[in-house]
């Protein structure tokens, strides 16, 4: 393999598209790439008629962008082979980022149409941030979203455990990174424990109850086994390999009991159920081990677990103490592929559009910031009210910063609106600036801090509106300079097509 190839296979900046940098080039020729574009990244839907999704993947984006102009050269003749690109590709070989970027939080909760991340920068190098960025936010917030449905169908933890079943081990990894931003209490990767600090956690395989013998007394050997090589540390036997009643349940107690472990044992100890009937087998297990004095011994559920079986569980009455889901999370298995785009909203301080045949695809045009509005609810506390995107500067936008007096309107139905009275809510803004001139602005959040952003910010969401199925939804509205702006665009845009048809 070419040491180049090798190497870019390591640097995210260049999973790329082709057509990124054949447009670059038409920039470069043209003129036109020190333009100034702000390109706006959002989705039009979330996933599953969910309200909501979760945004994860901004660290990684910006470590994506610092990766820019560190290829040599003849990299790019990979790609851009012919002499007529050998001025573009020197240009290339040194194109450094040097714009601002703005961007939600990672563990934001996010509605459609509102920019994620807000790219203002000269054209090329917004450009060809493109397809890597979309590549990174498209799959995290897929996840995350995800894993939040999933954690929110119960109260107790649930554990993230599909490496084997992600797309490959970036997947894998930033994966179990954003499944715990959203709501995981822990994942069973190593590589995401280590380089997020979270840790990682585990049970046992089928095979480790196999290999000490396919016998009922081989099972007992094993627990035995494992328990003595782990003594001191969180202890989870496997029970279901031959009859989770007959034998395992049994076997699991009789390892316990001879090896000292009862409920005084600090570490926590357990049994997982991975087959048959959870709800009855919980609720079973649950009953002879109470009846056999181990009633601080936690059951662990798991097989092919999503929302949708945990919330049937839950209802059943199943006597499970934590869940962990493996596909489901990490593919986003019933939604797989979420619908971030990115767009380009002005070039030179002139606001433009993708106005599209379908009105579904229209889009926002200019520089935007979203805020969102907080009452305090003398029995619920700080409530979310509403989000609105306004221009930047503009009326609406000064009205809130100022605490002043505000009214906004549906966009799709205009006798709808919300007056918020000064001295009633509170506000922020939910695109900070994360890149300025080229450079990180903002500190580092670990892990931990990006999901405890998660859970405070989940909190302040009623009940109805976090419902998995049939949500109340939030109020999300734009103001009235952005939807002048747009409707004056796509009216100037009709005008001129219908004039051209009429030629």
């Amino acid at each position: 393999m070419h040491k180049y190839i090798k190497y870019a296979m390591l640097n995210i900046a260049y999973c790329s598209d082709k057509y990124q940098y054949t447009m670059g080039k038409s920039f470069y020729d043209s003129g036109m790439k020190d333009k100034t574009a702000i390109f706006n990244l959002f989705y039009r839907k979330a996933p599953e008629n969910n309200n909501w999704a979760v945004v994860s993947g901004t660290d990684e984006v910006v470590e994506m962008i610092g990766n820019l102009g560190k290829m040599p050269a003849d990299f790019y003749e990979k790609f851009l082979p012919v002499p007529e690109y050998a001025e573009f590709r020197e240009y290339l070989a040194t194109m450094k980022f040097t714009g601002n970027v703005y961007a939600m939080r990672e563990g934001e909760i996010v509605f459609p149409s509102q920019p994620v991340i807000i790219v203002e920068a000269p054209m090329i190098e917004a450009q060809v941030l493109e397809t890597p960025m979309l590549c990174i936010m498209n799959h995290q917030m897929a996840v995350a979203t995800k894993a939040s449905r999933v954690c929110r169908a119960t109260n107790r933890p649930v554990s993230e455990f599909g490496s084997r079943r992600a797309h490959g081990p970036w997947a894998a990894t930033y994966g179990a990174k954003a499944a715990i931003i959203a709501g995981c209490t822990n994942t069973s990767n190593i590589l995401t424990g280590a380089m997020f600090g979270c840790g990682s956690t585990g049970t046992m395989a089928h095979s480790y109850v196999t290999s000490f013998g396919c016998s009922v007394e081989g099972e007992f050997h094993a627990f035995d086994s494992y328990i003595r090589t782990h003594r001191g540390e969180p202890l989870i036997l496997l029970i279901d390999t031959y009859d989770s009643l007959k034998c395992g349940i049994l076997n699991a107690m009789r390892a316990y009991r001879e090896n000292g472990i009862d409920d005084t044992y600090a570490a926590g100890y357990g049994i997982r159920l991975d087959s048959g009937d959870l709800a009855y087998l919980s609720c079973e297990c649950r009953r002879i081990l109470d009846i056999n004095g181990f009633r601080n011994c936690r059951i662990f559920a798991t097989n092919s677990l999503d929302e949708y079986l945990i919330s049937d569980l839950e209802r059943q009455g199943a006597c499970i103490d934590s869940y962990g889901v493996g596909d489901a999370i990490a593919t986003s298995k019933a939604n797989p592929c979420f619908g971030n785009v990115y767009k380009l909203v002005q070039i030179d301080g002139q606001p433009v559009l993708k106005r599209s045949e379908d009105k579904a695809k229209l889009i926002n045009p200019g520089f935007q910031i979203t805020y969102r509005i907080t009452r305090n609810d003398p029995e619920k506390g700080e409530v979310f009210k509403a989000d609105v995107t306004c221009l930047r500067g503009d009326g609406l936008a000064g009205k809130i910063e100022n605490g002043e007096t505000f009214t906004i309107y549906d966009e799709n139905d205009r006798y709808k609106f919300k007056t918020f009275e000064a001295g009633e809510y509170t506000w922020k803004a939910l695109q900070q600036k994360i890149i300025s001139n080229g450079e990180r602005c903002v500190p580092v959040h670990s892990l931990m801090e990006k999901k405890a952003y998660y859970d405070n910010t989940l909190k302040h969401f009623s009940p109805s509106e976090k419902r998995l199925i049939n949500p109340h939804y939030y109020k999300v509205d734009i103001s009235d300079e952005l939807y002048d702006l747009k409707m004056g665009i796509i009216n100037r845009l009709t005008r001129e097509i219908n004039e051209f048809n009429n030629r």
